[in-house]
């Protein structure tokens, strides 16, 4: 005798199939896209984030401007762009110096590295070796690079890498600051696909987290970039008035170390080399400036940051960390803004359930 599984049985199964169809074929178009999208996630990433922080300064100009969006958009782009530019134009203005002082110095026949200073060997650790080091490149430069060939071979290539990786950058960057001041020109719009979306993953609280994530982003790209680009700036003018070699290298690096809580470590060199080739004057003065501009960002920060939306320093470090790690150069900047939008939205979404518990 055989046992017949009733109708609806089958109508169950049949739906549960076609479900599970539509939604591995849903999960596969997801797949694909972000698979096609991969390569434009950190320009679109930090478009979103460059167009979030300059919404006020937009607003402004709007105002200014008669409440049109479009001419307001490209007053702001011309702006952003003037901002990016301009740094780039002094930084390789200052590189084809030292090429320039470089060259001069070999067709001339004199030194190019001045000798040590004769208290150097004293230093503990590092003086003997690196007055070896630095006797030989003052008297004879071809010798010393002779000498080292090995060790220039195994870093040249990653400074090469890192050359091509700046360049590469300054394009990522002038690119999103153009997808920016798109989103600036349809900024009504694309205000109205934000609310839809936080409202469909969030729910009720879909606004609140909304002018949480917008408060985040700008409060970050202020407090961190912001700080790190005015520091920059700073230090840049110590580099340039006390002579320091290759200044706008430093000042590269500098930008890059501040984004990471860390500029002080750059000037810790920076204050030894001038102590060690100038004046005790200039060199003491120089050491002031240098605390001046890394007790900058104690007294900055505060202030552009905001009040209610300050994210750990550790939260900033591993962001941009991991950032770099993910995304290169670019990623320093967009993890750290990344990873302080997700940790604001986990304490928001920890404080909601905190909540939602008490009044259960």
């Amino acid at each position: 005798m055989t046992i017949q599984k009733p109708a609806y049985d089958k109508a169950q199964l049949n739906l549960a199939l076609e479900a599970s169809i539509y939604i591995g074929l849903a999960i596969l178009l997801a797949a694909a896209c972000l698979l096609i999208l991969l390569p434009f996630i950190p320009l679109l990433a930090w478009g979103i984030i460059i167009s979030v922080a300059a919404y006020p300064g937009f607003r402004k100009l709007q105002k200014v401007l008669g409440r049109r969006e479009m001419p307001a958009a490209v007053a702001c782009t011309l702006i952003l762009l003037g901002v990016l530019i301009v740094p780039v134009i002094l930084l390789g203005q200052s590189l084809v110096d030292g090429i320039q002082m470089v060259t001069e110095h070999l067709k001339q026949g004199t030194a190019i590295v001045p000798p040590p200073p004769p208290n150097i060997e004293s230093w503990p650790v590092i003086g003997a070796p690196l007055k070896s080091v630095w006797s030989l490149a003052s008297r004879d430069l071809t010798e010393a690079v002779r000498t080292y060939a090995p060790q220039i071979k195994r870093v040249l290539p990653g400074l090469l890498s890192a050359s091509a990786g700046v360049g590469l950058v300054v394009l990522q960057l002038l690119l999103s600051i153009l997808v920016a001041g798109v989103l600036l020109a349809n900024a009504q719009a694309a205000y109205e696909v934000t609310c839809s979306l936080a409202s469909r993953l969030f729910g009720e609280k879909g606004p609140e987290f909304q002018q949480l994530v917008g408060a985040t982003i700008r409060s970050v790209t202020l407090g961190i970039l912001g700080v790190a680009l005015i520091q920059s700036a700073f230090a840049a003018v110590g580099f340039l008035v006390v002579g320091l070699p290759a200044a706008g290298l430093w000042t590269a690096i500098f930008v890059f170390a501040a984004v990471v809580q860390a500029g002080v470590l750059v000037l810790i060199p920076a204050v030894v080399y001038v102590f060690a080739t100038a004046s005790v004057t200039k060199a003491v003065i120089f050491l002031v400036w240098c605390i001046i501009v890394g007790l900058m960002d104690n007294i900055l920060k505060p202030l552009l940051m905001g009040r209610g939306v300050a994210v750990p320093v550790a939260v900033v470090f591993l962001g941009a960390i991991g950032g770099f790690v993910a995304m290169g150069i670019i990623g320093l900047f967009v993890g750290a803004i990344v990873l302080s939008v997700g940790y604001k939205l986990f304490l928001a979404w920890l404080q909601g359930t905190a909540v939602a518990i008490q009044e259960t």
